[in-house]
């Protein structure tokens, strides 16, 4: 039994490491410019063994994209221990979620988002997955406003559109400010991301940087 569990530490290791090269050269690269054989070349395996662990460049994708999420989920739930308030909960989600380059410990590389969507648009089974990995995210949304509502400091509401139109709207600003687009930089995105759920809250206009970091 010992032995066995040995082999499976190793193979757990060698997966995260396949994982991990995967996630670095998708988010250099791009997905159409990253191979299998670049992957195993990284962590000095065979393809055949990546493709044993993962079977397609597909699957290989959405793994990678997963793990690299597991360091946001992990952040979010210690913020949600020690972050008490509704209002600061959410600034900090919009924070990690609009700056990921500067935030590359708490979140995962947009470009990997952007490469599954892509794959999404045409592949049933990346649409499967991109479908559980967009659920996880509006869960979150879910938490983190239903405590809000349980604490008493928002009213009742539907508490599960709310999460469908906010996370559509921060991925959106997303695609924008990773594009460097000139009218919506990450302080307007902010902005909009923090006055919509305001407003659908009740919370109120979003406070300024200067105030909320006193």
């Amino acid at each position: 039994m010992a032995a066995r569990d040995t082999g499976d530490a190793v193979a757990d290791v060698r997966r995260d490491q396949m994982l991990s090269a995967a996630a670095t050269l998708i988010a250099e690269r791009g997905f159409s410019d990253t191979r299998i054989a670049d992957v195993a070349e990284r962590v000095g395996a065979s393809p055949a063994l990546v493709i044993y662990y993962f079977g397609t460049k597909d699957s290989l994708l959405t793994e990678a994209l997963r793990w690299s999420e597991r360091s946001f989920y992990a952040a979010t739930e210690e913020m949600l221990r020690s972050t008490t308030g509704l209002r600061d909960r959410l600034e900090t989600l919009v924070e990690w979620t609009l700056v990921p380059a500067k935030q590359s410990s708490i979140t995962g590389d947009w470009g990997l988002w952007f490469d599954l969507w892509a794959q999404a648009f045409r592949h049933p089974e990346v649409k499967k997955d991109r479908a559980e990995l967009d659920a996880q995210w509006r869960d979150l949304i879910v938490r983190v406003v239903r405590a809000g509502v349980d604490a008493g400091e928002i009213g009742e509401l539907d508490v599960e559109t709310f999460a469908i139109m906010w996370s559509s709207l921060l991925d959106g600003l997303v695609v924008q400010v990773a594009l460097d687009d000139p009218v919506v930089d990450v302080a307007r995105a902010r902005k909009v991301a923090l006055d919509v759920a305001g407003k659908e809250l009740g919370l109120g206009p979003a406070r300024s940087r200067a105030k909320r970091k006193r």
